[in-house]
């Protein structure tokens, strides 16, 4: 597989991250996974780190920042609404249909 560039790195290890919230994955697990160099998954770190999008646990290890969490949350809400209102719609449609 070939090398990807800086911003693709970047969003492969923000992916990877999902379902690590609680034990994290080490840099090495992630350069492993991604067949990156350990040097590159740092700097692709080191990024998401700065933007608020990755946090580092005490054990050394990478996850999700909470901000990613509340990211999540928020669209969970939003669809919620949404199927609360489609099926809203539904039952005055169907309530029309049998006038």
């Amino acid at each position: 597989m070939a090398k990807s560039t800086s911003s693709r790195r970047v969003l492969r290890v923000l992916a990877l991250l999902k379902g690590h919230t609680l034990d994290g994955l080490a840099n090495g697990e992630i350069a492993q996974a991604l067949d990156e160099t350990p040097v590159n998954i740092s700097r692709a770190l080191a990024v998401l780190a700065e933007e608020g999008w990755v946090t580092q646990l005490p054990s050394g290890r990478y996850a999700h920042h909470i901000s990613v969490l509340q990211l999540a949350q928020a669209h969970a809400n939003e669809m919620d609404r949404a199927s609360s209102r489609i099926r809203e719609i539904n039952q005055r449609v169907m309530a029309g249909a049998h006038n």
